[in-house]
């Protein structure tokens, strides 16, 4: 079953906003979750937990060197659903 695009989009700004103080109009999927919204490694390691939990997943350990913007982690979910 696909899982739609727009709802792990909507999801992941979630916790994004959660996690950072960004206004979010600057979470889209072309934001760089370092250099655009300023999370650093424990911002990340947290959001991917979270996002774990939420997705019911494991990312591996060589996908996180991968993911850069917001749009990696959509379309690793998207894949991994």
């Amino acid at each position: 079953m696909e899982v739609d695009r727009n709802a792990i989009f909507d999801k992941v700004k979630e916790y994004i906003l959660m996690q950072l103080p960004v206004d979010d109009s600057k979470v889209t999927e072309n934001a760089n979750m370092v250099e655009d919204l300023g999370a650093d490694s424990a911002n990340l390691m947290m959001l991917i937990m979270d996002l774990e939990t939420e997705f019911n997943m494991t990312v591996e350990d060589d996908a996180l060197g991968t993911i850069r913007t917001v749009g990696d982690i959509v379309d690793y979910i998207q894949k991994k659903g």
